[in-house]
């Protein structure tokens, strides 16, 4: 790893995940299975996550960058961020290094682009072929997934000169593996929000294979371990100081349900004019970094514990009704007001579960005190709310005072999640897994 970046997490663990396009190594066969191109280059890493492993624990946590986030490249100035890869390859490979050196420079690029974004430091690092993640499809099986529709060629519009991802998937319930896995992953032409949905692919195929490996015991046994790494064989690339083996075992927590899935805050999709040429990307919320970074590390919940409640005439609240229950919001606002705190927003959102005070991070104390009106509340930091915000959820959840009004939401109402983020479309055509 760089030794110039320093380490803040101190004990915590961040492994840099990143999906190469090599075909290098593959028989003619898995060639011409991988519907990829038979271009055998390595400098194309489109896809990039961090898995972040608390020392006390506590949840791991999967965190996606998009491809096509508009970043500063050290050295390279702005760009996408999976120009951060072929940019150190490509450097390398101008200086006559070897192919393995060279892709260690394109991933040793990437690690200071996140750095520079994000201040995380990178512990360790992994790299997966598109051969390699083909191989590991096969070797457990294939896993489970569920498409609300149909997609295939005549669903994927173009990709571009990459061609198609290949993909040919009915409605419904399918057990994927080989081909269908890896265009499964890839495939972002024909998705509402392109390059975002195919993360929430990416994201749901991991969540399902955790399950298929967690269910055969492969995390803890040794000998079923080694022989998944065989069939990955040449296809993996790992600094020498990360040991598969000795990590799989020390985190079981990896098995589904245990482990979370967040992608770096963003604004979606958007079309800028560097040099004056029409350019999509996806905009990076560099403002909310901070914060996600902090809830990440899981430093918010030591700053609300030794937070004091502030006075409630020092605190705006916003009032947001998830529970489908006409003039909730109202009716809870002016109860807040009774007790001198000042109401700003009165809405209603997305149909929600929980009664939640949500904060942005360093909202501690205004967070405390709304929290101590709302009897059993949960409490959430995010960067998706500007002051301390109640949402009202179908729990029944409401200010004290106020009469309780039970569970109140229609039967077979669908929640939106917790943590409400800015993109639209949250199952992005997927089902069947929680």
């Amino acid at each position: 790893m760089p030794s110039d970046l320093i380490d803040p997490d101190g004990a915590d663990q961040n492994i840099l995940l990143v999906g190469n396009d090599t075909r290098s190594g593959a028989t003619p066969a898995e060639l011409k299975a991988l519907h990829a191109g038979h271009d055998l280059t390595t400098d194309n890493a489109d896809t990039m996550m961090v898995l972040h492993i608390p020392h006390n624990g506590s949840r791991p946590t999967l965190v996606s960058f998009p491809r096509d986030s508009w970043v500063t490249i050290p050295g390279h100035g702005k760009a996408k961020i999976n120009a951060a890869y072929p940019d150190g390859y490509d450097a390398a490979k101008q200086a006559h290094r070897s192919e393995q050196q060279a892709q260690s420079a394109g991933l040793i690029s990437v690690i200071r682009t996140i750095h520079a974004l994000t201040g995380l430091h990178i512990d360790h690092y992994m790299q997966v072929s598109l051969l390699g993640f083909y191989r590991i499809s096969e070797a457990i099986g294939g896993v489970t997934v569920c498409l609300n529709a149909a997609q295939n060629k005549t669903t994927e519009v173009g990709d571009g000169a990459h061609g198609n991802s290949g993909i040919n998937l009915p409605k419904g319930v399918s057990v994927i593996e080989g081909t269908q896995a890896l265009a499964f992953v890839r495939q972002r032409h024909g998705l509402p929000h392109g390059d975002l949905d195919r993360i929430k692919r990416q994201q749901y195929f991991l969540k399902a294979a955790f399950q298929k490996i967690e269910s055969a015991g492969t995390l803890l046994n040794p000998f079923k371990m080694r022989d998944l790494l065989k069939a990955v064989g040449s296809s993996l690339l790992t600094d020498p100081n990360l040991d598969l083996l000795s990590l799989a075992q020390q985190f079981e927590s990896l098995s589904s349900g245990k482990i979370a899935f967040e992608t770096i805050p963003n604004n979606g999709p958007q079309m800028i004019y560097p040099d004056g040429v029409a350019t999509s990307i996806v905009g990076v919320d560099t403002k909310a970094i901070p914060a996600f970074i902090t809830h990440l590390e899981g430093k918010s919940a030591d700053a609300y514990a030794k937070a004091t409640p502030a006075a409630a005439s020092a605190v705006t609240v916003d009032v947001l009704n998830g529970a489908n229950v006409p003039r909730l919001a109202g009716r809870n606002a002016d109860q807040l007001k009774t007790y001198g705190f000042k109401v700003d927003v009165v809405d209603s959102t997305a149909s929600t579960p929980h009664t939640t005070v949500e904060y942005p991070p360093g909202s501690e104390a205004q967070a405390k005190a709304v929290a101590a009106r709302v009897p059993h509340t949960a409490v959430l930091d995010t960067p998706d709310v500007s002051r301390v915000t109640l949402v009202l959820g179908t729990d029944g959840g409401v200010v004290a005072g106020v009469p309780t009004l039970g569970k109140t939401a229609a039967a077979g109402t669908t929640a939106a999640p917790a943590h409400r983020t800015k993109a639209a479309d949250p199952t992005h055509g997927l089902g069947c897994i929680d």
